[in-house]
């Protein structure tokens, strides 16, 4: 059998009643809720019965995704299946980073939530917003961009897609001209422009928070965003990569690519939704794509990888 590798999912795949049914078919995944609403008393209820509303709020979204993610994790974990890589998306590679053991779970949450109160202060700042691309080459996004100063690509997904950010203004003007160039602009609801020089305080935020954080060597192979490799071994690299990924693009579909490359045939995205398991199958036709977010996918993820 091939390697697996997790995927943690990232922002805008949250839902209400995300991560219950798992709590309960799972002690690993309700210990993380349980550590979760020690620190921030309200995470596992803003998970199970929030509204939608209340989760697309970014302070809320990161901490309650975040531990879906790590229970869905955990819970695989505890059913005696490990990954060999890991890997997350955006906010996902906090997640990513406890679960390899890089931050403790204390700090991983404390953190997740500072990341989300960081971003979230820099986009009131900025006024700026993401789309989606679509039908374009990565090459062509970047020209159009460059072409339109105060826009940026930003998540590199999988071929014919690629997330731009920037100021609105700019952003309506980079959306036109995508579609004269046959491709299509579909705006995302975020609020601001993450991934992108518009988060340059975040980041920044980000490095000095990180000095009061020890992390740890990761445990298992885990690839950064900002850099599309493994994690480096030494704790000054390893903050450099959490802190720049805030305010710089994320090359997923090199991310999957190397994986692929590595010897990984089993992708597992664990976390709420399944766009990641969506863009690993555009990217890499052919190998096996599981995912967990409840009871039900748990169950069929470890009868499949058993």
């Amino acid at each position: 059998m091939g390697k697996i590798a997790f995927l943690f999912s990232g922002q805008g795949a949250q839902y209400p009643g995300m991560g219950k049914s798992l709590c309960e078919a799972s002690e690993a995944a309700k210990a993380v809720f349980d550590l979760a609403d020690s620190i921030r008393s309200n995470t596992s209820a803003q998970c199970f019965s929030g509204t939608k509303e209340e989760l697309s709020r970014t302070e809320n979204t990161q901490p309650c995704v975040y531990c879906v993610d790590l229970a869905a994790a955990e819970a695989l974990k505890a059913s005696g299946i490990v990954p060999d890589v890991a890997a997350g998306f955006s906010l996902g590679e906090v997640a990513a980073l406890t679960f390899c053991g890089v931050l403790t779970p204390e700090d991983g949450f404390r953190l997740v939530c500072k990341r989300a109160s960081f971003m979230d202060e820099a986009a009131e700042r900025t006024n700026g917003g993401m789309a989606a691309v679509l039908k374009l080459s990565d090459e062509r996004v970047e020209e159009l961009c460059a072409a339109h100063p105060g826009t940026y690509p930003v998540n590199y997904n999988c071929p014919g897609q690629v997330s731009v950010a920037g100021e609105k203004t700019a952003l309506e003007g980079l959306c036109k001209a995508v579609q004269e160039a046959g491709g299509r602009a579909v705006p995302l609801a975020v609020s601001g422009g993450f991934h992108s020089p518009m988060m340059d305080s975040a980041a920044a935020q980000m490095q000095e928070e990180l000095k009061q954080v020890e992390v740890s060597a990761p445990a298992t192979p885990l690839y950064a965003n900002y850099t599309a490799e493994h994690y480096a071994q030494d704790a000054a690299a390893i903050k450099q990569n959490i802190a720049m990924q805030v305010n710089h693009p994320v090359p997923w579909q090199a991310i999957l690519k190397k994986m692929a490359d590595e010897g990984v045939t089993d992708f597992v995205e664990v976390g709420p939704g399944k766009t990641l398991a969506g863009l690993v199958k555009k990217t890499l036709p052919g190998v096996s794509i599981h995912r967990v977010e409840d009871a039900e996918t748990l169950q069929a993820t470890v009868d499949a990888l058993k």
